[in-house]
């Protein structure tokens, strides 16, 4: 397959409509939570007399919720039963949400929309196995890496647009919350559109006995896939990547504001650095791995999650002396000596977060039993939450040890390069794979 054939494949009913479907899900996700975080966080008096503060922390933890409780039901499901009836099932699913969520913000009713966030991280819980158990019913093997790598860049970039368009809307005075209440709803639309004209994908496992009790589906599915060393390293090492992002990601509003003296356009523009890094490296793989299931690039993602990981330490310590003390714009902090190293750093770390993530998910893909795809991915979706809850509690004892955000930045960085020398020592063949790719460039 060409280099272009990752974007030929969204001209394909078998990759296409599955795409936009994901997409708008992820972009819908972060248009009504980030448009919440916002009015709460700017228009707190008139919504609730509960610590601001509190909030934040508080829906964020309360999307992960649904993660946690409902994966191993979800994989089951996506096993069970046609993917595509379930994609659609599930955009229902988000278009009642969102109706309920315009009823809150038209009533001003701030637990409705909490209520509505819960209901947001049930439909993306649901929809987490369809979405990377789908790929390998209907892409060659080959087609695997450029497959993931649109995928991943897709979910990141609409989380970009999502953030940003949810901020922006809501404080659009007076018709903000209309705008926000109308946009949802039109976006799970098309988003469950898109999902009618996915093609039927059969059920590997349709007489699969459902177990109705997540705690022991969950361990029974850890179990089975501990089987499979290398695919359960590679559940770990991507779960180690959604910690690595998550406690980095969760600093940059402050480390904006308080480091490098910016307003909130400077904490977007970090963000965008970052997630347009997070899009390119997952299209690069496709390159990079000449369109084969290439487990070597993994520790080449890993190295540069670590230097550049460190370098932002260095970057941002260099920056705090010479930095202005007044609050600049994105324009403004882009002038500044040593900002551009700073952007550069955060788009090189999403650069390699994405070599290093796509082709754990094909790995995984490949090598994982054909019936048990989505019970493994939603296995790892529990990892995953239970990762990221793990950083910010790794993130608030560092805080209240006095350690500051970059240096922050340096300990996950060289966390990150303990982590990877674990899971490479374990399973060797990333390292041969990575020396053969090298010998092959």
């Amino acid at each position: 397959m060409r280099q272009s054939g990752q974007f030929s494949l969204l001209f394909q009913r078998r990759f296409g409509p599955f795409f936009w479907t994901q997409f708008f899900g992820a972009f819908n996700d972060n248009v009504f939570k980030t448009a919440l975080l916002t009015i709460i966080t700017y228009d707190a008096l008139r919504w609730t007399k509960m610590d601001v503060g509190l909030l934040n922390n508080l829906i964020p933890g309360l999307f992960i919720l649904p993660f946690v409780l409902f994966s191993a039901l979800s994989g089951q499901f996506a096993d069970k039963f046609d993917k595509a009836r379930m994609a659609r099932v599930v955009k229902l699913l988000e278009i009642g949400i969102m109706l309920v969520a315009a009823y809150g913000w038209m009533t001003h009713n701030l637990w409705i929309l909490v209520a509505a966030v819960v209901g947001m991280g049930l439909h993306s819980t649901l929809f987490g196995p369809v979405k990377y158990a789908y790929l390998p019913q209907h892409l060659k093997r080959e087609e695997l890496i450029g497959g993931n790598g649109m995928v991943e860049m897709g979910t990141f970039v609409g989380i970009l647009l999502g953030e940003v368009l949810g901020a922006v809307l809501v404080v659009q005075k007076p018709w903000g919350l209309q705008l926000i209440a109308g946009s949802t709803i039109a976006f799970a639309l098309i988003g469950w559109r898109a999902s009618r004209a996915i093609p039927p994908t059969p059920a590997p496992a349709p007489d699969l006995q459902i177990n109705w009790n997540p705690w022991r589906e969950t361990l029974r599915n850890l179990r089975f896939s501990r089987q499979n060393r290398p695919v359960f390293l590679a559940m770990l090492g991507n779960s180690w990547f959604w910690f690595y992002g998550a406690i980095v990601l969760a600093q940059f509003p402050v480390y904006a504001r308080d480091y490098l003296h910016g307003d909130h356009s400077v904490f977007v523009l970090l963000l965008t650095m970052f997630s347009f890094g997070i899009g390119a490296g997952s299209l690069l793989c496709e390159r990079l791995s000449k369109s084969r299931v290439e487990i070597g690039l993994v520790p080449l993602g890993a190295m540069g999650l670590t230097v550049f990981g460190f370098d932002l330490f260095l970057a941002s310590i260099g920056y705090a002396g010479i930095a202005n003390t007044v609050m600049i714009d994105m324009y403004g902090f882009v002038a500044q000596h040593g900002s551009l190293r700073i952007l550069l750093d955060c788009l090189l770390i999403g650069i390699f977060g994405g070599l290093y993530i796509v082709p754990l998910f094909a790995l995984i893909q490949t090598r994982c039993d054909p019936q048990h795809v989505a019970r493994t991915i939603a296995g790892m979706n529990i990892l995953n939450a239970l990762f990221m809850v793990s950083a910010a509690l790794v993130a608030m004892v560092l805080l209240q040890m006095g350690c500051s955000i970059p240096q922050i930045f340096m300990l996950t960085a060289v966390l990150n390069a303990l982590v990877a020398l674990a899971i490479f020592s374990a399973v060797p063949e990333f390292w041969l794979r990575f020396v053969a790719w090298l010998a092959g460039r």
